[in-house]
């Protein structure tokens, strides 16, 4: 399973990268929008975790980048996000997120998450 960790908090990325290779994982970090979205144009990941607030664009903006994206379009995104707005989970789900994750995000949860996501008969991609 190759995952892109989009997240400008670099110890998070580090923490996630290093639980999720331990499992067998192969992960990417970027650490704003902007390079997430270059990163899975230019490698696209099985799966993609993204933050909402990140610099070099929000990572809504990103998530709509990759989804009107040929290229990019049918990799899942799982959103991460410390917002507690009541809306948001339906917000980002309804431009094309497959989950929405609270912050902070147990790195065993997440990994169950992106297990199902990858499964062969997980979520439709």
């Amino acid at each position: 399973m190759k995952i892109l960790l989009a997240d400008d908090d670099r110890v998070l990325t580090h923490l996630l990268s290093s639980r999720l290779r331990a499992k067998g994982a192969e992960t990417i970090v970027a650490h704003d929008a902007m390079q997430a979205f270059m990163s899975a144009m230019r490698s696209p990941p099985d799966v993609i975790v993204l933050d909402i607030q990140m610099p070099g664009g929000t990572g809504i903006e990103a998530l709509k980048k990759l989804k009107l994206s040929a290229r990019t379009s049918s990799i899942p995104v799982v959103v991460l996000s410390g917002s507690v707005e009541p809306d948001a989970s339906e917000a980002v789900k309804a431009l094309g997120a497959i989950e929405f994750l609270l912050k902070p995000v147990d790195p065993e949860a997440l990994y169950g998450v992106l297990c199902t996501i990858l499964a062969p008969h997980g979520p439709a991609r």
